[in-house]
Order: structure tokens, then C-alpha cells, then sequence
């Protein structure tokens, strides 16, 4: 087999179909989030480079360069070094790791956490530990779970049931169809990332209570962001006592990196000690584990941040609404302007970075299914009104020249 024809084929096939990806080297600068130098040639000395406006970042509050985070980064750096020395196991356990799974206990009301070095991680692991260590698990999923969480269960190879999504009453169906006694999982979202929906975490509980099943809740793309601590959307609606494990992520809302699990002593424990993803795996360093530490707790104490978050966001959804650009209605933090088609969704992006200096990402299949393709925006407390209208702007004018179809006024 000629290996370098397959895979230079598969990649035009991806360039054909509008799908293949393509990443643009940007410089972040302290104080100056969310602008940013976009260097073409990838070089650090080519003077081929201008500034741009990022508009996609899941850093999504901003955090990555707090005041509060880098001074906990660098003094970290100071006193332990750079890196963890290990895995947990063995010598990478630091007092920086043990601090931070307190206070991500403390965040979610659970008697404990467990820190990885993702949260595609964390996902993989706990998930494929509990299907592939619970005696004849079933774990029921939500039709769009995420990655990490489908490639956790089949990981398990526990048997599977998938759920409409936020369909409580399919969940029920699927629950009622499987034995009673045999141990279940129900596996769902907060806010799923694409669409910016959120799931009915009570009635969800309220089903997986009657059939006696866990429940494991991916708040990912909403701790930091919901409820008056950052705890998520289950802290929010007054749930997280009734979920049984809470996994989240340090990557995005709280702008450092790492994935977690809260829940019971017993659970994080048994996770601990059978979870290979958590066993073989070099620790965080100390440095991100003490950011992370000091994003969460300054979130904890400070609602100014998700505030003017919201504003924005309401902002340029009222925007679009009056120029007409479609976007997904949610009630979430995320704007999916929707295209529908994968070229035309990379060609936007091309020309809104070339010409406009805004720079996001087109989400195209496998990403989103096929003819939902969508520029997807995620306005941050840190972006000005201008630099709203600007996008507005933008936005306005490349839909005519591409002839796109307008939402009904």
C-alpha cells in the first residue's frame, strides 16, 4: 500500500468537501484580551503579521490573563519549578494539586475532586471506568454528548442506550427497558457547546432517581460561567447535591487547563485507584494547578465578570437580530451564526481574519452534523461595543456578498 497516497487523498478529500481545518498562529498579549497578533507565516521574526480580534476563545471570561492567576503561576514557578515530576502515584502529588481539589469540592458541594491533565480526559477515564468496573453497567447517553464522553463508553464496552436529546421523556423509555438492579449511568451536558442549549438537569434527575440510576453530569462549558459561586447551571437551578458525579473543566471559563471530577469521597477514590487515564499520566504542573486554584476562588467571590459576560452576549444577539444574521436561540453564553454550508462557512472565516481582523473558527462536520455548519461566537466580558458593531458590521456585509439568506425580521 502506497501510505503517503492515503493519506495526502483523505486530506484533499477534506479540502474538497470544505472541511479541512486550518489553524491560524496567534500571539495573546497580556492586558490586551481578546485582541491578539496573527503571525501568516507562523514565525516569531516575519514581520508578516497584524492584529486581530478573537472572537472564539473558550477562555470565555477572560481568566487566562487575570492578574490574580499569573501572579499564583508565577509564584508557583518560583517555589516548586516547572514541572510535576511524575505521576500522581508516584511522585507527582503537589500541595498546589491538593489545594485545588479541595476548593473544586468546595465549588461543587461535594465531599471531594479529582484533578486530570484535560477534560477530554477526565471524561474518558471516569466514564470508561465506571461502564467497564460496575457489574453489568448500562450507560445511557445523551444523543449529543460529547466526544471524550462517547469515547469513555466505548472504552467500557459496557452496553450503551442513547437518548434524544433533552428528551426526558426517551430517557425514561430507555431506563424502563433495562433490568432492574443492573447499575446505570446517565450521562448528559449542562450546555451542550454547539447548539447553546442547556439540558432540564431536575427532571433528568428526577427520572434517573425513579430508576435508580447515577447520574454524571459534564458542566464543562458552564462552571465559572452559572450559578452565584461559578459552580455551573446545577449550582444555579439548586442541583448539584442530586447529581451524582460533577465533571468539569480548568480550560475554559477558568482560563488554565486540566479536567476534573467532584463527588463523593468514594467515588473520586475508586476513580483514583482504577482509572488508568488518572493512574499513568504525568500530573498538571504545579504552576496551572495554583492558577487554576486562583481563577476558581476569585469566581467564587466575584459575579462582575459573568455579568458583563451576559451583557454582551445579549448585545450582539440584539445586533444580529436587526441585521438580520441567523443565529441558534439559546439561552446560554455561546452565538452560533449559522451558514449551512462548509464552504461558504470556511470562506467567511477566511474573510472576516484577511480583511476584517476578526478572527473565528468555522465549524464544519464532523464537528456539526452536515448543513448545520456555523461560525460560532462566544462574546467575553472583555470585548468593547466597537468591536461588537465591528463584527455586526462585518457580518452585514459579507452576508450579502454571499448572497446568504437572512433570518425573517
Amino acid at each position: 500500500m502506497d501510505y503517503e497516497a492515503f493519506f495526502r487523498g483523505e486530506l484533499d478529500d477534506l479540502r474538497a468537501e470544505g472541511n479541512y481545518r486550518v489553524f491560524a498562529n496567534l500571539e495573546r498579549h497580556v492586558g490586551a484580551f481578546p485582541r491578539a497578533t496573527r503571525r501568516r507565516d507562523g514565525t516569531m521574526a516575519n514581520d508578516d503579521r497584524h492584529e486581530v480580534t478573537v472572537w472564539c476563545s473558550n477562555d470565555y471570561l477572560g481568566m487566562g490573563q487575570h492578574p490574580a492567576v499569573r501572579a499564583a503561576m508565577v509564584e508557583a514557578i518560583e517555589t516548586c519549578g516547572a514541572g510535576a515530576g511524575g505521576t500522581r502515584n508516584i511522585s507527582g502529588t503537589n500541595v498546589h494539586h491538593v489545594e485545588l481539589e479541595r476548593e473544586l469540592a468546595d465549588l461543587h458541594g461535594k465531599e471531594s475532586a479529582l484533578i486530570f491533565t484535560s477534560g477530554y480526559v477526565s471524561n474518558w477515564a471516569s466514564l470508561g471506568t465506571l461502564g467497564a468496573r460496575l457489574p453489568g453497567c448500562v450507560i445511557v447517553s445523551d444523543a449529543l454528548n460529547h466526544a471524550s464522553m462517547i469515547e469513555g463508553m466505548r472504552h467500557s464496552k459496557a452496553e450503551r442506550k442513547i437518548w434524544k436529546h433533552n428528551d426526558v421523556e426517551d430517557l425514561a423509555r430507555k431506563l424502563s427497558q433495562i433490568e432492574p438492579g443492573r447499575p446505570k449511568v446517565v450521562a448528559f451536558e449542562s450546555v451542550y457547546s454547539m447548539d447553546g442549549d442547556i439540558a432540564p438537569i431536575r427532571e433528568i434527575c428526577d427520572v434517573a432517581d425513579q430508576y435508580g440510576a447515577m447520574t454524571y453530569l459534564d458542566e464543562v462549558h458552564a462552571v465559572g460561567l452559572y450559578g452565584p459561586r461559578g459552580g455551573g447551571v446545577a449550582e444555579r437551578e439548586g442541583l448539584m447535591d442530586r447529581i451524582t458525579i460533577i465533571e468539569g473543566t480548568l480550560g475554559k471559563a477558568f482560563g488554565v487547563m486540566g479536567g476534573y471530577i467532584a463527588g463523593s469521597a468514594a467515588v473520586c477514590d475508586w476513580v483514583r485507584s482504577f482509572a488508568s487515564g488518572f493512574i499513568f499520566t504525568t500530573a498538571l504542573p504545579p504552576a496551572v494547578a495554583a492558577g487554576a486554584c486562583a481563577s476558581i476562588r476569585h469566581l467564587k467571590a466575584s459575579d462582575a465578570e459573568r455579568l458583563a459576560q451576559r451583557r454582551n452576549v445579549a448585545l450582539l444577539r440584539a445586533r444580529l437580530d436587526q441585521l438580520g444574521i441567523p443565529h441558534l436561540p439559546n439561552p446560554s453564553h455561546i452565538v452560533p451564526v449559522m451558514v449551512k454550508d462548509p464552504v461558504k462557512c470556511k470562506m467567511l472565516s477566511d474573510i472576516l481574519l484577511d480583511d476584517y481582523g476578526i478572527y473565528v473558527q468555522p465549524i464544519n462536520y464532523p464537528t456539526v452534523p452536515k448543513g448545520t455548519e456555523r461560525l460560532r461566537f462566544t462574546p467575553s466580558p472583555l470585548h468593547t461595543e466597537t468591536e461588537i458593531e465591528k463584527l455586526a458590521q462585518a457580518l452585514h456585509a459579507l452576508w450579502s456578498q454571499c448572497a446568504l439568506a437572512r433570518a425573517a425580521a
